[in-house]
């Protein structure tokens, strides 16, 4: 019998926006209906408060006043630009914890993240009517979520005649989780709209992309389930919001998922408690603060005759104002209460939870409840750990 192919694809990638500011002109006019000069001066002032934020948020740490802190230094063009596609309040967002800029452009204060990072629960109390998930630490783990909001958002859309859409965030190394599949796959064979963000910035805490796949690119995947992929420069403003807005129209149309990559490169360690020195080279380091969209955003404002080093200052001086102000909301908030840790965790908290928390006791870390001092408990009130 004759051979012949069954399946054919590709995946094209967008760059409009090069390091040096300067800008492929053609393209950029397919996006200039959204992105003018009002709305990426817009952009880049939003980005600045993001990255101030992002330093203070380290300071933070290590004076002592929050626990852990995974910056996003770097990071801010691409969440940034797939949030402008979404509509606020109207589609539903889950993230990851490197996105911080998408919620905020979406509404959520900022203050809750320095929360959430402080260990306040209070933090992940989004207001219902943003259309914000929790940030999920657990890599990956939120993906079927996305799946299943997607597929909730789709049989509404269906009955109401509405367009809602849900877009997940994740990193690279989400996607040799078996969540990322199993949510791509239950969102394709539901034809469900989520629009699926990987932000790809080379490692997955120390592990290098060339060690996470075998595949070209993380966007080609989207294939194997069924669903576009699109792949763009993430420190491009421009060139992230239209793959962004194209993935989201394709949802929003009712055609199913869509994959989005987003290359990009996490100027800081991964958390505070990492040293990338250990296992990124120097020249990688400085390739990447290279291409930081700050910089080249700037620059083309600059050519563009819409900023300037006055400009620039006052704009600094600005975000540092709103980070200070952001700081004191966080710090002066009233303590959570003792109880929350066990009241936010199920919907009804579980009789041995209920125990824990009315006696403040429990079995030592690694061991069930049900086998060692919880039994105990109630018969020998002495046993306290």
């Amino acid at each position: 019998m004759p051979t012949h192919d069954v399946f054919n694809g590709s995946v094209s990638r967008v760059e409009i926006l090069s390091a040096d500011g300067s800008i492929d002109e053609q393209l950029a006019d397919e996006v200039r209906d959204v992105l003018d000069d009002e709305a990426v001066v817009a952009a880049y002032r939003e980005m600045l408060v993001a990255r101030e934020l992002d330093d203070a948020a380290y300071r933070l740490q290590r004076s002592g006043r929050m626990g852990t802190f995974p910056q996003n230094k770097g990071q801010e063009a691409g969440p940034l630009a797939a949030a402008m596609t979404l509509i606020a309040g109207h589609d539903h967002v889950v993230p990851s914890y490197r996105e911080n800029i998408a919620l905020f452009h979406l509404g959520l204060p900022m203050h809750q993240i320095l929360l959430h990072w402080m260990g306040d629960e209070r933090g992940n109390d989004i207001d219902p009517k943003l259309g914000i998930s929790p940030i999920c630490i657990s890599i990956g783990a939120h993906l079927p979520h996305a799946a299943g909001i997607g597929w909730k958002l789709k049989i509404d859309n269906d009955k109401h005649g509405t367009d809602r859409v849900c877009m997940a965030f994740f990193g690279d190394g989400a996607t040799s989780e078996g969540a990322f599949h199993d949510g791509l796959n239950f969102a394709a064979t539901g034809d469900a709209p989520v629009v699926f963000v990987c932000q790809n910035n080379g490692w997955a805490i120390s592990v290098p992309t060339e060690k996470q796949t075998r595949s070209q690119t993380f966007a080609q995947k989207a294939l194997a389930y069924g669903m576009p992929g699109f792949q763009a420069d993430g420190n491009d403003l421009f060139a992230s919001f239209k793959v962004c807005r194209d993935a989201v129209r394709h949802a929003r149309a009712g055609n199913g998922p869509a994959l989005v990559e987003l290359t990009t490169y996490r100027i800081a360690d991964h958390t505070t408690v990492d040293d990338a020195s250990r296992y990124r080279s120097k020249e990688e380091h400085e390739r990447g603060v290279a291409s930081d969209p700050l910089i080249r955003t700037r620059r083309y404002l600059e050519a563009r005759g819409q900023w300037n080093d006055d400009l620039e200052k006052q704009e600094k001086e600005r975000a540092t104002r709103i980070v200070k102000e952001v700081i004191a909301t966080a710090m002066e908030i009233e303590k959570p209460g003792k109880s929350d840790i066990f009241d936010y965790a199920f919907a009804t908290t579980p009789r041995e939870l209920e125990r824990q928390r009315e006696t403040r006791r429990t079995g030592s870390l690694g061991q069930s409840p049900r086998q060692s001092t919880l039994s105990r408990v109630e018969a020998d009130e002495a046993v306290t750990v």
